[in-house]
């Protein structure tokens, strides 16, 4: 069982860390899963959300624009729920998930989590990312099969690719 993930404080920085790691997979494992860049708008107090879907290419706005004093949660489950049916549905034929991050939809049992658990059952290995605040839930959701990962991108690299490499030979 491969069942990685990194937790990096700052917001955005499992993000850009993740995308460095698929970059530097890119060629070497067939990756499904997600990265997600987030883009500051001046006239908006949250930012714009997109996701990769690392399957296709295609890039999904994960956020809603609900106006310039807009509070809380801006996340479009909808558009998440797409995602995830497209991830699940690359799972046969890639050696590597890679979710962006294990979030609130994820703790309550929606979003991603599903996914992981059929990776998980594929025995394919997955790596994530997890905020502090969602690190419990997780490591609920993992029952003591995550291993944390050190944001160090040479060492994530070569776990992934042992690990994805592994299944593939």
């Amino acid at each position: 069982m491969r069942l990685g993930y990194i937790s990096l404080p700052g917001r955005g920085a499992s993000d850009l860390f993740l995308a460095q790691v698929v970059e530097a997979l890119t060629g070497r494992l067939r990756l499904c899963g997600t990265v997600q860049t987030n883009t500051a708008r001046v006239d908006r107090r949250k930012c714009d959300m997109d996701l990769r879907l690392l399957s296709s290419g295609e890039v999904l706005r994960i956020s809603e624009d609900r106006g310039v004093y807009a509070r809380g949660c801006t996340l479009d489950t909808s558009v998440l729920a797409q995602a995830a049916a497209a991830t699940e549905a690359a799972l046969q034929g890639s050696e590597l998930l890679i979710v962006n991050k294990f979030g609130k939809t994820e703790a309550e049992g929606g979003g991603f989590s599903p996914v992981i658990g059929e990776a998980i059952c594929l025995g394919m290995p997955v790596l994530l990312g997890v905020n502090a605040l969602n690190l419990p839930a997780f490591e609920a959701f993992a029952d003591g099969m995550a291993e944390a990962l050190p944001a160090d991108l040479a060492y994530v690299t070569d776990w992934c690719l042992r690990a994805g490499l592994r299944d593939a030979a």
